[in-house]
């Protein structure tokens, strides 16, 4: 008979879920909900701050709650705290491993194995993403701490290229895990009794941060287009909420001769995307940058048609189940949106969309996450 599994704990930092309203809170969430339901020999304590507590109160029957006091939330105050405090807090909650879901919280001193996931190099490869203090801190104090990790997760591949250029770690110490999605949510049943919006439109769901996600060319590429077909009923929404940048893209909404068919609902609850998807001609994600990007996935499992840049790991998720188009022209992004009027184009990102999203599954990140946690505690 089989020895049952040795009961591993695992500290999981969750203060980067930046209130819910993130793509590293997607992360979280999915990771979490992957473990709960597929690792019973895996019992997760969660370090979260006190008003993020009922974000996690689905899972809180079979996880550990360790809050954190609110004053610890600013960004300095929360790398001070996860240096210095979170490492004596995993010891008296009896960790054997602690898992950083964001690579600038990685630990000098973990006192137990330690798994890091980076989901992005953007310090280095999009001028402008972060502020001087930001790209120096990953450049000066994470990348020598990332290297002495026991286990180390990408959420792409092409993210993996980029830690074994910019951080000197071989590609053998790294473990490429995509993100999932939640198919209980985003498919097209569930998306079908969802309500969409009342209007024709296409459809952004990003954050608004200029200029990575390049809401402005975009802006442009809308104006182009309903210049050349005034006939046109659609409108343009730009869900996401504020970020650093946000004044630029709302001063260029304002000064649009669009404006008024340009919305802009700040951020949309998950429970209603996937109506909002499935209501729209098209979802457009023009990022300038992605580490993953988890919308075009979610768009596509809910039978919406995708016009997608293919910049960072953007053509690595979406494959040959997007549109792409060049992020920098206006005019392109304007010719794909134009495409999707067609309705048998429409049909065919549909369809290869449906057969694209079903790769993507938080199980299966789960499973994967597992094993790199069970490597990581024999490599100590």
């Amino acid at each position: 008979m089989r020895e049952p599994e040795k009961l591993l704990r695992v500290g999981l930092s969750t203060s980067v879920c930046q209130r819910g309203r993130s793509g590293v809170a997607t992360y979280i969430f999915g990771l979490i909900d992957g473990i709960v339901r597929s690792a019973p020999h895996v019992r997760l304590t969660l370090f979260g701050f006190a008003h993020d507590k009922p974000l996690f109160a689905k899972w809180l029957d079979r996880c550990d709650w360790e809050e954190v006091p609110e004053y610890w939330r600013p960004a300095v105050r929360d790398v001070f705290w996860h240096q210095f405090i979170l490492p004596r807090r995993l010891q008296e909650a009896r960790c054997d491993l602690v898992h950083i879901p964001s690579y600038r919280r990685v630990l000098a001193r973990p006192g137990r194995p330690q798994v890091l996931t980076i989901h992005d190099c953007a310090s280095f490869r999009l001028r402008g993403k972060y502020d001087v203090f930001r790209s120096t801190y990953t450049k000066r104090v994470v990348v020598p701490l990332a290297r002495r990790a026991k286990g180390l997760i990408t959420v792409s591949g092409t993210t993996a290229d980029d830690v074994a250029q910019f951080y000197g770690i071989p590609h053998n110490a790294i473990q490429v895990i995509w993100n999932g999605i939640d198919h209980a949510r985003f498919n097209p049943a569930a998306a079908a009794d969802a309500p969409a919006l009342d209007w024709p439109y296409f459809l952004y769901v990003a954050r608004f941060e200029h200029p990575a996600k390049n809401h402005v060319r975009l802006i442009e590429a809308f104006e182009q287009m309903v210049t050349e077909h005034p006939h046109l009923p659609h409108r343009l929404v730009l869900a996401g909420a504020d970020w650093h940048g946000a004044p630029t893209i709302h001063a260029r909404i304002a000064a649009s001769p669009a404006r008024t068919r340009i919305v802009a609902p700040g951020f949309v609850k998950t429970e209603a995307l996937p109506g909002w998807y499935a209501g729209a001609e098209a979802m457009v994600y023009p990022s300038l940058f992605e580490g993953f990007g988890l919308p075009p996935v979610e768009a596509m499992a809910c039978d919406c048609p995708v016009v997608c840049s293919a910049r960072g790991s953007l053509g690595e998720v979406v494959g040959d189940a997007a549109r792409l188009v060049d992020p920098e022209n206006p005019t392109d992004i304007a010719a794909g949106l134009l495409e999707m009027l067609q309705p048998a184009n429409r049909a065919l990102w549909r369809e290869r969309g449906l057969r694209r999203a079903a790769r993507f599954d938080w199980l299966e990140v789960a499973k994967n996450t597992v094993a790199t946690y069970r490597r990581a505690i024999l490599s100590d």
